[in-house]
Parts: C-alpha cells; sequence; structure tokens
C-alpha cells in the first residue's frame, strides 16, 4: 500500500472523528494483526492497537520484538498500517509515533489518524471475465522469462486488481513484486494503464491435465481515471450477468 493507493480509495475516507475512534476500538478488542509498513513491503512490522485515548486524540500499539526497528519506525514519522474488520479492508497512517508504556511494558504512541479507509465487501468483490470473449492483460517479461511484453488472459477483475492465468508459468511468483508499465485491454472501455503488485499465486491441474498458474495482483500507480474505467467495465459485467440470470428465470 502507498500514497497512491489511498488516493485511489478517496471514494472510501472515513473522515468521522467519532466513527474513527469506533473502528479502532473494535480492531483494539478483536486482537486485529496489523502490518505496518515502515519502508514499503521491505520493512514491516506486525503489530495490534493496545487502547485508544480518545481524549488525548492518540492510540497505543504493540511494539516489535526488534529493537532497530522500532527505532526505524519511530524515525519513519509516519508509517502506513492495513488490517481488516469482519472482512473488511482498513488501510490508514499513522503520525506523531513515540515511544510510552502500557500496563508496565514497552509500547509505542501515535495520534490517532484523521482519516482512514474502508472497503467494504462490495468494493473488493471479485468478478468474473467472460470466456467467451477474454479481456487480456499486457505486461513485461522480465529478461530471464525471454523479455518483451507477454499477453495473459483475466481470469477475474475487482476494484483492487486483477487474477490472470500464466498458462506458460512466464510472471513468477514474487509476493512485492511490482511490475511496471502493464495494461489492461477493458472491451468496450479501453486500454487502461497501471502497475501491478503480485500478492498471491496458485497452481492448477486443469481438466487435460496441463499444468496452469493463477496470479492475484493488486493496483499500483493506478490514476483515478483508470480506477473509474474499472469500475465501469466491473458494472458492464455485473449487468451482462443480471440479464443472463433474468433471461434464465
Amino acid at each position: 500500500m502507498d500514497d497512491a493507493e489511498l488516493e485511489n480509495w478517496h471514494d472510501y475516507e472515513v473522515g468521522s472523528r467519532r466513527e474513527i475512534v469506533a473502528l479502532l476500538r473494535q480492531l483494539a478488542e478483536k486482537n486485529a494483526l496489523i502490518r505496518m509498513l515502515i519502508k514499503g513491503e521491505s520493512d514491516v512490522c506486525v503489530t495490534t492497537i493496545l487502547a485508544v485515548d480518545e481524549a488525548a486524540g492518540t492510540i497505543v500499539l504493540d511494539r516489535s520484538i526488534d529493537r532497530a526497528q522500532n527505532e526505524r519506525i519511530i524515525a519513519a514519522g509516519r508509517v502506513k498500517c492495513e488490517t481488516s474488520l469482519d472482512k473488511i479492508r482498513i488501510l490508514f497512517a499513522v503520525e506523531e509515533l513515540g515511544e510510552t508504556t502500557y500496563r508496565g511494558d514497552a509500547a509505542l504512541h501515535a495520534a490517532i489518524p484523521p482519516t482512514l479507509i474502508r472497503l467494504q465487501r462490495r468494493e473488493a468483490y471479485r468478478m468474473p471475465t467472460p470466456v467467451s470473449n477474454p479481456v487480456r492483460a499486457l505486461v513485461p517479461l522480465t529478461l530471464d522469462a525471454g523479455g518483451g511484453i507477454g499477453v495473459f488472459p483475466l481470469h477475474d477483475i475487482s476494484v483492487g486488481g486483477i487474477a490472470l492465468l500464466d498458462n506458460r508459468l512466464q510472471l513468477g511468483t514474487e509476493v512485492g513484486r511490482v511490475i511496471e508499465g502493464c495494461r489492461l485491454e477493458l472491451p468496450e472501455i479501453g486500454p487502461i494503464a497501471t502497475a501491478l503488485e503480485i500478492r498471491n499465486s496458485l497452481d492448477l491441474t486443469l481438466l487435460n491435465n496441463k499444468t496452469s498458474r493463477r496470479i492475484g495482483l493488486q493496483f499500483a500507480d493506478i490514476s483515478r481515471g483508470g480506477m473509474a474505467a474499472v469500475q465501469r467495465y466491473i458494472t458492464k459485467l455485473e449487468r451482462e450477468r443480471n440479464a443472463r440470470l433474468a433471461g434464465l428465470a
């Protein structure tokens, strides 16, 4: 998650102080694990919220077991956090980090974030793409994979990203690797430029005993216009599916 992603989710921003405090308290009560990205995916601390002090405007976070990492967190000044609550993704950034104690143990404190992003279930809903008219993803290949541009059919799409089928096993599966210069060709919508970050992969055995690989990728550095185009395409797919269901009813 980076600033571009937070900007992409601007429409799902929560700005109500009361609602933010309530969400943070729920995260604390459920001991939800929070990924704190200090320097992106290269420096991550998994923590929890220990307490929320609305009057003081602060939250207390569990500290890292790595002393040097705690020093990096404080030195960063601002770190991004991501977690989930009842399967709803929550994104926020915290500032004014410092050392404190909580119930006798060392901890970290930070200012209550002024806003956070809450992605409802629908926003993360994955829509299968049509088999009869496959959506193509054009992805630059590494030199080890022969270079050039690979063309991959999409398996599904959401406003968060895509899953594609890597039938020739060309892309690799390194989680966190960002592939720049990708393009999606959305039928009746047009081409969308974006970077894609590898999030997961699953090796598949097809009915003909051939192997394939489904790779989940998250949009990175996509423009607001690009995100709007993705949403229009998902809406188009939903309407087509609903029309088919109505015809079968």
